[in-house]
């Protein structure tokens, strides 16, 4: 009985200690594969977290650079060298970078075109012909005209025989193709009764159509500010219009997808250079100082550049200011100046703002 006690008591121990050690192994593997995964899920909500704030520094650094493009004698270059565009918008985590100068709009919408920039100032008839040829371009504000300015003009020679608009028949005049030389020359001609066809229209960028004018190869030139300046003051040209018949918004221009992406810091950027126009509103003298270091012409000259171009004023543009837009649009598209209409309203800015009253 003994024998057979402890025979069975061994077989028993025997299996039990097996049926344990398969318990505790499947328990402790259990253990080491949900600590596995415990450890796993933890790598990888902690690589996503990594990835997470990776991408979102990524974001925030592309959210706080606005690259700012300019023209030569624009305000966007005084703002440079004054300095306070930069601090303003330092004081809100906002890099800014410059691109420039560029001779003409059309060099600087292709820059916008090309995403090397995401704001420039330009009038309204080359940025109305950018967004009809399909340029990712929207507007960000506006500088409302003004009927006395002589920020345009069509320039002779000195010794031109030319005196007046009438006297164009049958001359070359050199203008910038879809912008606002075009235009001028375009609605003088349509204010004097004369056919467009009458006068050849010389497509020319204004660093090729000064030469032009000045060694004869086309008789008459329609520019803007600073040229007429520079044409007259320095190479005794001579102006045969005053006022424009039909005055031109300026506009600052915004890459569209800075707007949509990047709009708090496009918007402050528009803000801060609404606020230098008004503080050269009010230091015309250190306006025309700003013109001499960046143009490299005389005080005379930077003098009056500033007096014809007047007042510095960009505002978001209203519904008044749309119509007025509106009305320019169609009227390129009639002149088949630009190849499709454009809906002013649709090309403004999704920037929320208030429009200026």
């Amino acid at each position: 009985m003994g024998n057979y006690f402890n025979e069975h008591r061994f077989q028993y121990k025997e299996k039990c200690s097996a049926s344990t050690i398969f318990g505790v192994a499947v328990s402790l593997l259990s253990l080491i594969a949900s600590g596995c995964s415990q450890q796993k899920a933890i790598n990888v909500l902690a690589n996503s977290d990594s990835s997470s704030k990776t991408l979102t520094t990524k974001t925030t650094e592309k959210n706080n650079v606005i690259r700012l493009g300019y023209q030569k004698g624009g305000i966007i270059p005084i703002a440079r060298q004054r300095g306070e565009l930069e601090r303003q918008l330092a004081t809100q985590n906002i890099k800014v970078e410059w691109s420039g100068p560029f001779d003409r709009c059309a060099t600087l919408l292709s820059s916008l075109n090309g995403n090397r920039a995401d704001i420039g100032g330009c009038g309204d008839i080359p940025s109305i012909s950018g967004i009809a040829a399909g340029q990712p371009l929207c507007i960000g504000s506006v500088q409302r005209p003004s009927p006395d300015s002589l920020s345009s003009a069509i320039l002779v020679r000195g010794d031109s025989p030319i005196r007046k608009p009438t006297d164009l028949v049958g001359k070359k005049v050199a203008v910038n193709q879809g912008g606002a030389g075009e235009y001028l020359l375009l609605k003088v001609l349509e204010k004097e009764k004369i056919l467009k066809e009458k006068v050849q229209r010389v497509y020319l960028s204004p660093n090729d159509a000064a030469p032009a004018l000045y060694q004869g190869s086309v008789d008459a030139w329609a520019v803007w500010e600073p040229y007429i300046s520079i044409a007259q003051l320095e190479h005794k040209a001579r102006r045969i219009t005053t006022t424009h018949p039909a005055p031109t918004y300026g506009i600052m221009v915004v890459r569209t997808d800075a707007a949509k992406e990047n709009p708090v810091a496009v918007k402050a950027a528009l803000t801060a250079l609404s606020e230098d126009g008004k503080w050269l509103n009010q230091h015309t003298n250190a306006a025309s100082d700003f013109l001499v270091k960046e143009l490299k012409v005389s005080d005379t000259v930077a003098k009056q550049v500033t007096k014809n171009r007047g007042p510095e004023s960009y505002v978001f543009p209203n519904t008044e200011d749309i119509a007025k837009l509106q009305k320019t649009a169609d009227w390129l598209l009639e002149q088949k100046i630009i190849p499709q209409r454009v809906d002013i309203a649709t090309a403004v800015c999704p920037l929320e703002t208030t429009a200026a009253r």
